[in-house]
């Protein structure tokens, strides 16, 4: 098995943390993995669903099998589902992407429990208007010493989750990311419980020391690129100022200021 599934399987458990989310159910050199995900679909009226992905060991040149059961809908409806992750997983590149499917599930939901429960607007259109509210956020970061590793789990993280993410790398180092406010408080959640990062003894380590500096609902001024992630380098307080204002985030920048200079 490919060294990016282990790794993903490893990502994974930190994500799906709660009581019975995540099970590793088999770890084979010959068969591959086999990882079960439990999650809600529908919104308010969510329903319990689980998800069998099944990674080949050529995984993730090849997509994952995928089986779909739940206490709340019927073995068509789960069926249905399935062949939607599976014209899904299709699409995508060939990346890890256990997690990009569950999300795609989480924010189609309304759309999915609506044609296969037979029509409950009301479902679809509570999770639209929360998908739709864009949030901003700015994270201060204690160090980054594995710069190829770090930057290379904050893109994919941001594509994941599909934020648009800006690393500014001086003193500070700051993180800027739009999109929906569930997305950004899972990346943070990465941040702090995923091994992201070398200490001084060059042993892996969390994020722990991470602080949310802003974290408000965008305004119709900033721009917001395609979900994405940019690494930009600075070396003066004028040059972070300047990185702001590309992204008229001026009086983003003013706000925090008081925080980058304690």
């Amino acid at each position: 098995m490919s060294e990016a599934a282990l790794e993903e399987v490893s990502v994974l458990s930190s994500i799906y943390c709660g009581e019975g989310e995540f099970q590793l159910i088999q770890q084979s050199a010959e068969d591959g993995l086999v990882v079960q995900i439990k999650t809600a679909v529908g919104g308010d009226r969510g329903v319990e669903v689980s998800l069998l992905f099944r990674l080949p060991p050529g995984y993730p040149s090849c997509p994952p099998d995928i089986s779909v059961s739940s206490p709340g809908l019927s073995r068509g409806q789960c069926h249905n589902i399935r062949l939607k992750l599976l014209d899904q997983a299709a699409a995508l590149q060939q990346e890890p992407m256990v997690h990009q499917l569950v999300v795609w599930l989480q924010q189609e939901s309304g759309e999915v429990t609506e044609e296969e429960r037979g029509g409950e607007e009301e479902v679809k259109e509570g999770g639209e208007e929360e998908e739709e509210e864009e949030w901003t956020a700015v994270l201060l970061l204690d160090h980054i010493r594995s710069r190829n590793r770090y930057v290379k789990l904050l893109e994919r993280w941001t594509q994941q989750l599909q934020l648009t993410g800006r690393l500014l790398l001086g003193r500070p180092i700051l993180v800027l990311l739009q999109g929906a406010r569930p997305n950004i408080k899972e990346f943070c959640h990465l941040l702090k419980t995923v091994k992201v990062d070398v200490d001084s003894s060059g042993r892996k380590c969390k994020e722990r020391m991470m602080k949310i500096l802003s974290e408000t609902p965008s305004s119709s001024s900033s721009k917001h690129g395609p979900p994405g992630f940019l690494v930009k380098e600075y070396q003066s307080v004028s040059e972070l100022k300047a990185a702001f204002q590309d992204i008229n985030m001026t009086e983003l920048y003013q706000r925090i200021l008081p925080s980058l200079t304690d």
